[in-house]
Parts: C-alpha cells; sequence; structure tokens
C-alpha cells in the first residue's frame, strides 16, 4: 500500500500537461495507475499519481493502412468490443484483458503463437508528456521500437498509434494430454497450431492444452450454460475452493490438482477476441520468464523436477505460451523466439521458497522477466539480458533526466 500526495483524472491532453507542470514546479515525483494488474510495485509514488482511466477510447481508424489511434487508459476488454464493432481486432492477445494499453505495451504482455508478436510490437507511434512537461510524438520505426516498452519511466504516455487486422475468428480445442506426450512433440504441436498454449499442473502427469487455430466457419460458440457451468463454475469457483482447501491443508494439494484434468474437452468458434481471453477470479500472484524457445522444454522439465524434490506445495497450474522474436527494445521477447513459463501461487499462501527456486532455474536459461510480475532481478543482471538496454537509457536521460517518472521499482530495474 501506498498514499500519493497528489491524485488526478486528466481527461484531456492539456489537463495532463497542466497537472505534470504542477508536479515539476513541486518537486513531485508522477506515477501513472492503470487497471491495478501489475504485481510489482511499478506504480508506487509519494508525489502525484496519474489516473488515466479518462484518457480511453479510439480517437481514429485509418482503414487504408490499418490503423487506430487509442486512448492509453483504455481497458483492454473495452478495445476488443470497439475494434469489434468496426470490424477489426488485434492480431494477438493474452488470456487476461483487464489491463489498460498502456499498461500492457510498457511491461512487453504478450499472447501466444509461434508466428505472432506481442502488443508492443504492434505500436506504430506514441504520444507522451515527458519530464519537460512537454508533449512528444514518437512515430519513427527506430523510437517507437526503443520507447515502447518503457516501465512508465519516460513519460505519461496519452496515446498509441496500434497496427490491427480485420476482424477474425478462432476455433478453440481444449483438452488434457500427458505432460511427456506433449514434450515428445511440443515443437510440432507448437508450429502447426496458430495460438497454442498448455497448463502444467504440479504433482500430476498431465497438461491442459489450448488450441486456438484461425478459421473462416461460422462461430459456434460454447451454449451459456455450458459456457457458465465450466468457465465460471468449474475453472474459478470450483478451482478457487480446491485453492482454498489446499491453504488450509497444504498436504492435500497433490491429492486435490488430480481432479483438475478431469475439467474436459471442449470445441468452439468465435470472435478471437472471445476466444483469447478468459476470466479470473480466483486471487495470485504471478511470475513469469521469458527464455530461448529452444530451452523451453528443458526448462520445463527441470521446473517439474525441481517441484517434486523442494516438495513445494503448489495448487496452481504452471501455464507456457509461446510468440516469435520481435525488435521492440526492452521486449521480453527481443530478437528470440521465446517460451513465456509463468508460475503463480494462490494469495493467501507463502510465494517465496518456489518463487525464488523458480527463478533461479529460468536465470541459468537466460530468461527474461515479465516487467509487471514478480521476480527479484536488479538493473545490473538485466543489463546483460536486453542489448538495446544503453539506447533505452539515452532516450530516458533525453526525456526525463530529474527522473520524475521514477520510484523504488523503476531504479531497481533500470537504474538511478
Amino acid at each position: 500500500m501506498f498514499t500519493p500526495a497528489e491524485m488526478v483524472t486528466p481527461r484531456t491532453l492539456d489537463e495532463l500537461v497542466l497537472e505534470v507542470s504542477r508536479a515539476l514546479t513541486a518537486g513531485r515525483s508522477v506515477r501513472v495507475a492503470g487497471s491495478g494488474h501489475s504485481f510489482t510495485p511499478v506504480v508506487q509514488t509519494s508525489g502525484l499519481l496519474v489516473d488515466n482511466s479518462k484518457l480511453a477510447g479510439i480517437r481514429h481508424v485509418d482503414y487504408a493502412r490499418s490503423l487506430v489511434v487509442v486512448g492509453a487508459g483504455t481497458v483492454l476488454s473495452d478495445l476488443n468490443n470497439e475494434l469489434a464493432g468496426l470490424g477489426l481486432a488485434l492480431p494477438n492477445l493474452g488470456d487476461i484483458t483487464a489491463q489498460t494499453v498502456a499498461g500492457s505495451i510498457s511491461t512487453s504482455t504478450h499472447g501466444t503463437g509461434a508466428q505472432f508478436f506481442g502488443l508492443a510490437a504492434q505500436v506504430r507511434a506514441i504520444t507522451l508528456v515527458d519530464g519537460f512537461g512537454r508533449v512528444r510524438h514518437i512515430d519513427d520505426p527506430d523510437g517507437v521500437r526503443i520507447v515502447a516498452v518503457n516501465v512508465g519511466a519516460l513519460g505519461v504516455v496519452v496515446e498509441y498509434t496500434l497496427e490491427v487486422v480485420p476482424a477474425f475468428r478462432l476455433e478453440a480445442r481444449e483438452g488434457a494430454m500427458r505432460v511427456e506426450e506433449l514434450m515428445d512433440c511440443l515443437d510440432e504441436v507448437v508450429d502447426t497450431t496458430d495460438h497454442f498454449e498448455f497448463y502444467w499442473i504440479p504433482h500430476t502427469k498431465w497438461c491442459l492444452t489450448k488450441r486456438n487455430s484461425r478459421t473462416d466457419e461460422a462461430p459456434a460458440p460454447l451454449p451459456r450454460w455450458r459456457h457458465f457451468a465450466e468457465k465460471t463454475v468449474l475453472e474459478n469457483v470450483g478451482f478457487g475452493a480446491v485453492c482454498r482447501l489446499g491453504s488450509i491443508r497444504p498436504s492435500l494439494i497433490p491429492r486435490l490438482a488430480t481432479v483438475l484434468p478431469a475439467s474436459g474437452s471442449r470445441a468452439y468458434r468465435d470472435q478471437s477476441h472471445k476466444v483469447f481471453a478468459s476470466a479470473r477470479l480466483v486471487r495470485f500472484k504471478e511470475m513469469e520468464f521469458a527464455v530461448p524457445r529452444s530451452s523451453g522444454a528443458e526448462v520445463l522439465t527441470e521446473l517439474r523436477q525441481m517441484v517434486e524434490r523442494q516438495g513445494h506445495m503448489v495448487s496452481f497450474p504452471v501455464e507456457v505460451r509461446f510468440t516469435k522474436a520481435d525488435d521492440v527494445a526492452l521486449s521480453t521477447s527481443y530478437g528470440r523466439d521465446s517460451c513465456y513459463i509463468a508460475v503463480h501461487m494462490y494469495r493467501p499462501m507463502d510465494h517465496t521458497a518456489y518463487f525464488n527456486d523458480v527463478q533461479s532455474i529460468m536465470v541459468n536459461h537466460g530468461g527474461r522477466p515479465h516487467w509487471g510480475k514478480m521476480h527479484t532481478l536488479d538493473h545490473e543482471h538485466l543489463k546483460t539480458l536486453y542489448p538495446r538496454m544503453d539506447d533505452f537509457l539515452a532516450r530516458r536521460t533525453e526525456y526525463d533526466p530529474q527522473r520524475v517518472f521514477s520510484n523504488d521499482y523503476v531504479k531497481k530495474v533500470l537504474g538511478s
């Protein structure tokens, strides 16, 4: 918890410039609040906290160039619905859409798909207010690559220009599979499925797979009753009960885990954003690392062995996803095809030992932590993982030499 000296909710660019200028005059730091999805103290400040929720909505559509200009405070779920109404879509999405566009892009949020990028690689222009209270519009390609993922350290982003695609449908096929069987054919499955991900269930030999493939066939969504029964009752209410019981009696977790593979298989077709995203009602803490895709199966094998060897009691599945290499300076997929491995812990339970052991494995394989999720790595380590870190830091000095947009977390990961 933290208490800012002041919190403002600007509705226009002019109001934002005025508020940042006032903070500069008063010698206050400035941070921006999105939807509160980050697991780090990235937003904390004792100075000015900017709520960007009114800087939202689609401002302009360029159908000819497949571009949209969108307010930085737009929540992804709202953006998806607005785009769908215009016959458009984002080409890739994560499975949670409660984040703001700015929060997602600035922390290198991603979806899955061996031939698809994360959200930051879809940015074509950025408008922000810098550490002098000036408005900067960045639209040169290299500037965008440097600025897109910025952990809020360059200024307050006002809007983005994003590349979009015509609306499309996905056919989803979900079901359980033995993890060793999947490891034997992992590359083939990843390469032949547009958007593949899976969840290994700790203390079992099973994983839950999600194969989402693009299709021109007519929609065939799950019936409402089945969607409610499986996606809400089973995956959230039922799973939440399992987690609560496991937190009271951790020794029961391995036995409770055996019920998860029985969640059943399903197939359906729907608009892309309705298939990509799913409701997450059970509260958790999360750590996620991007490792080279070529190391993904080996890392997961080490993680599975470590959980059993160390005796960690883990009720949350381990999520595994894949993306294509991009050229965004601080993107976790910069310069390499990536496998993302995310571990979770039910919020009331202590995560420390489990996350520390996971991080040790990830570090040994050159893992890059998600900028908005839990880890303990510092700038000295992180700068060895990003070939263009110096280019970003030079831009930071240009935009914010007085470090107006800094806090303890920013100092830890980006230096002073």
